[in-house]
């Protein structure tokens, strides 16, 4: 990563490392960082580059789009090393393990609801895994994590959005946002817990 790159993540204001670029295309590469931080530095770069909530949320599908094609590789090859490594193939139970929880199993809504809210409460790679374990290849796996995530992603936006025209200050919104991406997955899991739709999935892990 570029100097300065954590730094203008997490502080809007910090001035972007040499040569990153502005507007969509910087906004986009914030979107594909495997952290939270990169959601909402990357809407307020858009939203300064007059860019529409519509459009980022395409840009943002983009960036799940590049990582269902960098990820996909890793998952098969970690499935292939499962049949010599136990520490790989403990982690493979743990992802049939959490599918299974997450109703991946049964027919219906159930399977593909649990999914989608595993995706958004974890991540995108977590859920891509447990739709793996769960049978589904390549393009109904990614498909049901990509929903998760993009719902994961128009929630922040949305709240990224509200918040910069509340506090009228983009350092503090993004920090509001952070405290969101905390707290919001824990409130998801107990309600689907309560209407009995998943799991017990850990913390998102993009922040």
């Amino acid at each position: 990563m570029p100097d300065g790159f954590w730094q203008a993540v997490l502080d809007p204001n910090a001035p972007l490392p040499a040569g990153w670029p502005m507007g969509a295309l910087g906004a986009f590469l914030l979107f594909c960082v495997p952290i939270g931080g990169g959601i909402p530095a990357g809407v307020l770069m858009a939203r300064t580059a007059g860019v529409s909530p519509p459009v980022m949320a395409v840009l943002y599908f983009l960036s799940d789009i590049v990582l269902a094609v960098t990820f996909e590789p890793f998952l098969r090859v970690a499935r292939w090393l499962g049949r010599f490594l136990p520490p790989v193939a403990w982690l493979a139970r743990s992802m049939r393990a959490l599918a299974a929880r997450s109703g991946a199993s049964a027919s219906g809504a159930k399977g593909p609801l649990g999914l989608i809210l595993v995706s958004f409460g974890v991540d995108p790679m977590t859920g891509r895994a447990a739709a793996a374990a769960a049978g589904h290849g390549f393009v109904p796996g990614w498909a049901l994590a990509i929903a998760g995530d993009m719902l994961y992603f128009v929630v922040l936006m949305a709240s990224t959005l509200w918040l910069e025209g509340v506090l009228g200050d983009q350092r503090l919104t993004v920090a509001a946002v952070l405290v969101l991406m905390l707290v919001l997955p824990s409130i998801v899991r107990r309600l689907s817990n309560r209407a009995g739709w998943t799991g017990q999935p850990s913390e998102r892990s993009r922040v």
